[in-house]
């Protein structure tokens, strides 16, 4: 949806009261964002389809985002109908990557990954999807090559490489994923942490997310380390490293995947390439660390 149409149709909903002031939000990577107040407060106004491509469908969405509410870690849906829901406005900054490395940081960000992963589920209504990351590196393979994408000659490799992946990161744990750890999915309002956008929220072992905050925030090898003690109250093993740092490159191969596929299907106005690019170096660096284990 473009953002005339989007405005149109904020303006047409009888939910607020009195006058209205829309803003536009930036950040988001699938989602036409816009921050509405109104006499009665600030919400969130969220534009998004369901995206196949992605695996991504709304309904999901919506019921990972109100279960996440219920579990107290997420702001309230106010407001949900096809392509747009409203949510209540954070008064809080929004983390960026030096902010996940900051001193102290991990020790909160953890609990809230633990209550995601543990309290989340206990909330969740309606059927549940599994996000399985090399499920989805399997079919991002297939819609690149049936697109006749430029990135055609890397798939077998990255199809190799997933498999061997997928071999060496199990046995595998289940919990509730957000699936999606980057630092613009935390805000601080000062008192506390907030997780929100549940775009891939689904049941996932609990090292995709772990890999996914590490990998995407730049964390060094000292951190994951601690990261991984803090998550698991317990001294790292060689055994759990391994596992981590395989589902780990997993989580970058993903993200890389993610952003090719995105080149030429998203309308938003974001240079995907330049994000292909930084996520595929990400993703063969750690793979050279994860191959010198």
């Amino acid at each position: 949806m473009d953002k005339e149409n989007a405005l149109a149709r904020l303006r047409d909903l009888t939910l607020w009261h009195g006058q209205i002031k829309v803003e536009p939000l930036g950040g988001g990577l699938t989602n036409l964002n816009f921050v509405v107040s109104d006499d009665s407060g600030r919400y969130v106004a969220r534009f998004g389809e369901d995206l196949p491509e992605h695996q991504l469908l709304r309904f999901n969405e919506l019921a990972a985002a109100r279960a996440a509410h219920a579990a107290g870690i997420s702001p309230a849906v106010i407001h949900a109908e096809d392509g747009l829901s409203v949510i209540d406005f954070i008064d809080a900054r929004t983390y960026d990557e030096p902010d996940i490395r900051a001193p102290g940081a991990l020790e909160r960000i953890i609990p809230l990954m633990q209550k995601c992963h543990r309290e989340v589920p206990r909330h969740l209504r309606g059927p549940a999807l599994i996000f399985w990351v090399f499920h989805v590196i399997h079919d991002y393979c297939a819609t690149l090559d049936e697109g006749g994408s430029s990135y055609k000659t890397t798939l077998p490799e990255f199809l190799q490489i997933s498999s061997t992946l997928e071999a060496a990161a199990g046995p595998f744990d289940i919990v509730f994923g957000h699936n999606d750890f980057l630092a613009a999915n935390i805000l601080d309002d000062g008192a506390r942490l907030w997780l929100i956008d549940w775009d891939y929220a689904g049941f996932n072992t609990p090292l995709f997310d772990l890999g996914g905050l590490a990998s995407n925030n730049g964390l060094e090898e000292t951190a994951e380390r601690h990261m991984l003690e803090l998550y698991f109250d317990a001294a790292l093993t060689g055994d759990l490293w391994h596992r981590y740092h395989a589902m780990k490159c997993a989580s970058l191969m993903r993200e890389t995947m993610w952003s090719m596929v995105s080149e030429p299907t998203s309308k938003l106005d974001i240079d995907y390439a330049a994000y292909t690019a930084e996520n595929l170096t990400r993703f063969r660096r750690a793979y050279a660390d994860y191959q010198n284990t």
